[in-house]
């Protein structure tokens, strides 16, 4: 069968053949690949970037975004049949760690754990995979059109989560807990992880204004205008401005992986405020902050600050379930998320180039 796959270090994004997977346990389920999303992970990898191979191989299959169709599973299996559309996670824990055994390989304590596509295990840009069942997650039909947005939308929904993990122990949650309900909350960086950040706070009753440095006519803006939030461009507020221009925000989630961006949004925050951050920045430069000011900020306004990567299968579910709310909710609107489709025979063009007006693109096993 075919696969996209890389040699982790080198510029080798290219098309093989591999052994088409089988099962080999009870609790295994295989899929025919659907469709994959391609993303920022995705393009450092066949540049040469962070990538590790399967122990024994010299190459990586990459692609962690994935939606599939059950072709065959174990007869332990219970929570696919053959004919379902499902999407399988992506980390696979350390076996060692507190977190790992209790089944939140995103929270591993030793660093040894490893994640399909990206490191160790290979990926899911593929015709057909198979792994346990402790990793997938069943997809309703109707969803299958925007189902391969679970993987990035699990990301948003586990960063949410820890900061409402956070703010649930204030006074004011304890009375009310649907907190997120009528708060002001910002979007830095609308690309998919921030749009469909600012997706799951509107489907829990925020006021969403998101933060980006594009025109306002263009396609993100647009998209989040589209389920009520509000675009503020960046190069006519810079982010240290947010607070004056806008005003203060209950919740900021930062999607940019810029630096001095994340730095200079603190700003913005409001009193018992909580800022999470999922953009991991790149780079080594160093930046002059105003540690005091900052610091006593965040004492006498009682705010949090979280680090939020990747996601459990929990998460997973609970993008699939957003997925369903926002389909009711907002219709054919939520797939415009997915801008740009390619056969996998075309797969170089967006592994090597992101069109400027794209939001997510695809690859099509189908």
């Amino acid at each position: 069968m075919k696969a996209i796959a890389i040699i982790p270090g080198t510029k080798t994004p290219r098309l093989v053949d591999r052994p088409e997977p089988s099962i080999t346990s009870p609790h295994d389920v295989k899929m025919q690949t659907i469709r994959v999303g391609i993303c920022g992970t995705d393009r450092e990898e066949a540049s040469g970037g962070r990538a590790r191979a399967p122990d024994g191989q010299q190459d990586l299959v990459i692609g962690h975004e994935m939606l599939g169709r059950v072709l065959e599973t174990g007869k332990s299996v219970t929570r696919v049949k053959p004919g379902d559309f499902a999407v399988f996670t992506v980390r696979r824990g350390c076996r060692e760690c507190v977190s790992c055994n209790a089944g939140r390989p995103d929270m591993c304590e030793t660093g040894r754990y490893r994640e399909r596509g990206i490191w160790g295990l290979d990926g899911y840009q593929t015709e057909r995979v198979v792994d346990s069942d402790d990793y997938v997650v069943h997809v309703p039909s109707e969803l299958a059109p925007v189902a391969v947005l679970a993987e990035p939308l699990s990301v948003v929904e586990k960063a949410i989560d820890e900061a409402m993990h956070v703010l649930e122990r204030r006074p004011d949650v304890a009375i009310t807990p649907d907190w997120l309900h009528g708060r002001r909350c910002l979007v830095a960086g609308l690309g998919p992880i921030g749009l469909l950040g600012a997706m799951v706070l509107r489907l829990r009753g925020a006021e969403v204004y998101g933060l980006d440095v594009v025109d306002a006519g263009t396609a993100r803006p647009r998209w989040l205008e589209g389920i009520g939030g509000h675009y503020v461009d960046g190069r006519q507020v810079p982010a240290d401005k947010v607070d004056d221009t806008v005003g203060a925000m209950d919740l900021i989630l930062e999607a940019t992986g810029v630096a001095s961006l994340e730095f200079d949004l603190l700003d913005a925050l409001g009193a018992n405020g909580a800022y999470v951050l999922t953009g991991i920045p790149g780079g080594d430069r160093p930046l002059q902050v105003q540690g005091a000011q900052l610091m006593r900020k965040f004492v006498l306004g009682n705010q949090a600050m979280v680090g939020s990567v990747n996601a459990a299968r929990g998460h997973f579910q609970m993008a699939v379930d957003d997925l369903g709310l926002a389909n009711l909710r907002w219709g054919a609107h939520v797939t415009g998320l997915i801008t740009q489709r390619y056969p996998a025979s075309k797969f170089l063009e967006p592994l090597t180039q992101h069109q400027p007006d794209a939001i997510k693109e695809v690859i099509d096993w189908s």
